[in-house]
């Protein structure tokens, strides 16, 4: 197996201000590969590493090519992180790094990668034969597979191999990481992104909204390009926190966003079959139809964003971006006097899920508190990546008890219509997806708790208004979520105590989020979903 040809393709992709990565192999005996010319702006150096888990080229040390265009060098060096130092440690005292290297033979510093050792220096201009390439390529490699096998470092295997994505394999991590969420909480979320890319996470301020998506894109991605986590800005008022904007002095010229979200969407659209993540942290800071408008409208559409009108591309910015269906979004939510309400078009667009802690949830942290290790999440779930798009990608509706749960949507269609938040055809289609999703997910789930799911996601977030408004409504859709001689008022609504894990209780996520809207109307005269 020969990797000289892939190497002068770099090479000579290198001699131009292509940034695209896709067309090179992605593993080398078993290693993962990944080259890089930059993001978003071409490199100085650009490289290619070769990655045993749990390294990576953040936090780490690899076997790499560097290539150095300024003095037509190419280094293969015994690499080492830069952004983080790395736990484990070459074994090559006696090689010479590549500062040293620089300080000789030119008098000056290197741009980057000063602390990486060198094994072999190439004359871009004067490249040996195919056979010496590989030959030296092949020899680092064999020092870096030993280190890991035979060392304290425990690794499963060099690169993820392709397997079925399976929710008791990421609760595992999770618990493991020190982090407690429940089987059914990451069930719900997890189902919520394959069905459709736009997670909207509301409750409690530290209740591990953002903790969850953070170890959930830790746990899946092999790499931290993968995701991104931008905090919301309150004086977010146009796309351009997102997506940048021409520059109107140099018509030549686009003016990328600080945040770096234009460039991973990029690099999402670059690797289709790699899953991309964007966490909006305190997404309604911001009114978020200001600045999130263009996604809310291609999430439907599937259209382009147009960024700006003439010529194909600015300094590597394509006059239209697509939003891949590998990028999925996910956006948590505080409620205080300090952000913003939803609208119904956004609720719409996304799947929203509530982070509610009770008593005894509070009672069992308190008693197992651990530190949280979140770099243990790190890629142990990125063999199931592949998995995860391919059931992202399915069109499937649910097919079990279908009658059951169209006549329980039918029946909170009829309701929800009195107040004008009735759902369309696209969230009747959605819900029908996500009880398949959780279906697939877990089999265990009954058909009322699926059902409960859905109408707790999809249906009620949208419902707010007036107590004169609200309370008939409520009153009915709670008596839908029980069943047997139940008084709603008196026996549910009115009693501070109510069971509702109780066996007369169909949908018990729904009926008690009903209760607690319908005692916010009473008490306050106006309830929403999101509560403060």
């Amino acid at each position: 197996m020969s990797y000289s040809k892939q190497l002068k393709q770099f090479l000579e992709q290198a001699k131009t201000d292509n940034l695209k990565t896709k067309h090179f192999d992605r593993a080398y005996h078993g290693l993962k590969v990944k080259v890089s010319y930059g993001q978003g702006n071409y490199a100085r150096i650009p490289w290619i590493s070769f990655l045993i888990k749990p390294n990576t080229t953040s936090n780490g040390i690899y076997p790499v090519y560097l290539y150095y265009k300024d003095l037509e060098i190419l280094i293969l060096a015994f690499g080492v992180s830069e952004d983080n130092v790395p736990v484990s440690k070459w074994n090559v005292t006696d090689k010479q790094s590549i500062s040293e290297y620089f300080n000789i033979m030119y008098s000056q510093k290197p741009a980057k990668y000063g602390e990486s050792k060198i094994f072999k220096v190439y004359d871009v201009k004067n490249m040996p034969n195919p056979e010496v390439l590989d030959n030296d390529l092949n020899t680092i490699l064999e020092i870096y597979m030993k280190l890991f096998n035979n060392g304290d470092i425990v690794n499963d295997s060099f690169i993820p191999s392709k397997s079925d994505f399976r929710i008791d394999i990421i609760l595992e991590s999770i618990t493991n990481s020190g982090l407690v969420y429940s089987k059914e909480l990451l069930v719900r979320f997890t189902a919520s992104l394959l069905t459709k890319p736009f997670v909207i996470l509301t409750g409690l301020s530290g209740s591990g909204k953002t903790m969850l998506a953070q170890a959930f894109v830790k746990w899946i991605c092999q790499d931290e390009g993968q995701y991104l986590i931008i905090p919301v800005g309150a004086d977010w008022t146009n796309r351009e926190p997102l997506l940048g904007y021409p520059n109107a002095l140099k018509p030549g010229e686009y003016v990328k966003p600080d945040s770096g979200v234009l460039d991973l969407i990029i690099q999402a659209n670059d690797q289709p079959d790699m899953p991309y993540f964007l966490i909006l942290d305190e997404m309604n800071l911001s009114h978020v139809e200001r600045y999130f408008a263009d996604f809310l409208s291609v999430m439907e559409s599937k259209e382009e964003i147009p960024l700006f009108g003439e010529g194909k591309e600015k300094n590597g910015v394509k006059a239209k971006l697509k939003v891949p269906s590998n990028l999925f979004i996910i956006g948590t939510v505080n409620i205080d006097e300090t952000t913003n309400m939803f609208s119904p078009k956004v609720l719409d667009r996304a799947n929203t899920i509530e982070f509610r802690i009770t008593q005894e949830d509070m009672q069992n942290f308190l008693g197992n508190i651990r530190d949280v290790d979140m770099n243990a999440l790190t890629g142990k779930g990125a063999g199931m990546a592949k998995s995860f798009l391919e059931m992202a990608g399915s069109r499937e509706f649910a097919t079990a008890d279908v009658v059951e749960i169209n006549t329980a949507l039918v029946r909170f269609f009829g309701e929800l219509k009195k107040t004008g938040t009735e759902f369309g055809y696209r969230s009747a289609t959605e819900i029908l997806r996500l009880i398949h999703q959780l279906t697939v997910l877990d089999g265990s789930l009954s058909t009322n708790q699926k059902i409960d799911i859905a109408i707790m996601q999809k249906l009620l977030p949208k419902l707010h208004g007036s107590r004169r408004k609200l309370s008939p409504v409520l009153e009915k859709l709670g008596s839908f979520c029980v069943n047997g001689d139940v008084k709603i008022n008196k026996d549910v609504f009115e009693k501070t105590d109510y069971d509702f894990s109780g066996s007369n209780v169909l949908y018990p996520l729904s009926l008690e989020k009903i209760v607690r809207m319908y005692r916010g109307a009473i008490d306050n005269g106006f309830a929403s979903f999101a509560e403060a």
